[in-house]
């Protein structure tokens, strides 16, 4: 599902939809070969690029282009496959964000600045601050960012979750490299506005599970943080590739690893101190007898390479043998890290003709792709009513 949003993501400058996804809602998955996934897409999600995180927006070099000031950041689908929640248990509903495929330049603009979360009355509560403006911003100039990532997502699961109402739900979060980032700070911020508490008004309270998939994200906030969301029951599998140095940062200098960062926290208000949240799981590229023995740190970030090496993955000190039938030239189609025997072509991934197609004249054109919906009309109603029943929760505590 996080790869999902690569797939599908115009990273071309010279075309004006630069910044977009490339496919239709409808088709989405259709179009990505994922139809039979069993999920349904609800919505896209936008955020304003008037943040500073310069290297990480796409835009188009076009002088008539699609939005000035948004990019597409990821999707919110619910399973609707009868045979797919049967073998799940439940209706899954899920969130993908999307990150960098290799391109790690978007981690010098990181501030390294601690911001406090502001989604609860506990100031000591810190996210770092590109991640929090990223997730909080809005742009009321443009269409698709009116409303910020966060107010997108919440008033969505907001709306899925009543439409939905009396039946068990789960709620999955994914994404890669800063991908990876917001999906845990949304998995926070959905359970601390009590958005997965179903209370039916007669003294019984369900609470939908939340799951985040962590690709090789970043430190995302403070020990606070941390500890906040293991009091709320955020489950967190953090997959990793020991050579990739993504996951070092922020909190190079105190971390979780560090012996005494509650006291430098608590005691000296120490204002560089991150901790990841959730369980490990470290993968090794070297220990794949299909890729190459490279250092190149694009290779080491990549998503399908990650995705081939939990293929391969049997437990610590176990050989390295691939599960299911999944296509090992998937690893190359944004790098060059499959060894050359193997025959495939480096950066292979592209759409046919680039997108490009012939007019009944004879002329190569790019089409015109169908008119995005920003936003449901609904979408400020069930934020609202995400703070509201928020603030009453509170209330009664």
């Amino acid at each position: 599902m996080a790869q999902a949003c690569y797939d599908s993501f115009d990273f071309d400058p010279h075309s004006k939809y630069c910044g977009t996804c490339k496919y239709h809602g409808p088709y989405f998955f259709e179009k990505l070969g994922m139809a039979d996934r069993g999920y349904t897409l609800n919505r896209y999600l936008y955020a304003t690029s008037n943040i500073n995180l310069p290297n990480f927006f796409q835009k188009s070099k076009m002088s008539s282009i699609w939005s000035q000031h948004a990019n597409w950041m990821g999707y919110v689908a619910v399973a609707t496959d009868e045979e797919e929640i049967w073998r799940l248990g439940r209706r899954d509903i899920v969130i993908a964000w999307r990150g960098t495929v290799t391109y790690l330049e978007w981690i010098h603009d990181l501030k390294d600045i601690l911001h406090p979360a502001h989604f609860r009355d506990d100031p000591s509560i810190k996210i770092e601050s590109g991640f929090f403006d990223l997730y909080t911003t809005k742009e009321k100039s443009c269409k698709y960012c009116s409303f910020s990532a966060r107010q997108q997502v919440l008033a969505e699961l907001r709306r899925i979750i009543h439409r939905y109402r009396g039946e068990n739900l789960s709620i999955t979060i994914t994404g890669h490299s800063l991908g990876a980032a917001l999906a845990l700070l949304s998995a926070y911020d959905i359970a601390e506005m009590k958005l997965n508490v179903i209370d039916d008004g007669l003294d019984f309270i369900t609470k939908i599970p939340i799951t985040v998939f962590s690709f090789v994200g970043p430190r995302v906030g403070n020990l606070k943080f941390k500890e906040r969301c293991d009091e709320l029951g955020i489950k967190v599998l953090r997959i990793i590739n020991v050579h990739d140095k993504v996951p070092s940062v922020p909190g190079i200098i105190a971390n979780e690893k560090f012996q005494y960062q509650k006291y430098i926290e608590e005691k000296i208000s120490f204002p560089w101190s991150y901790a990841h949240v959730g369980v490990e799981l470290a993968l090794d590229h070297t220990h794949s007898p299909f890729l190459k023995n490279t250092n190149d740190i694009r290779c080491a970030h990549n998503l399908e390479a990650h995705l081939h090496l939990l293929d391969g993955y049997h437990g610590k000190c176990k050989e390295f043998r691939l599960a299911s039938e999944r296509d090992i030239a998937l690893v190359n189609k944004s790098c060059d890290f499959l060894k050359d025997e193997y025959g495939v072509l480096p950066y292979w991934w592209q759409d046919e003709h680039k997108g490009m197609v012939k007019t009944s004249d004879g002329r190569w054109v790019l089409p015109e792709r169908p008119l995005i919906e920003a936003h449901p009309p609904d979408t400020a109603h069930h934020f609202e009513q995400v703070i509201k029943y928020a603030r009453a929760k509170l209330e009664l505590i």
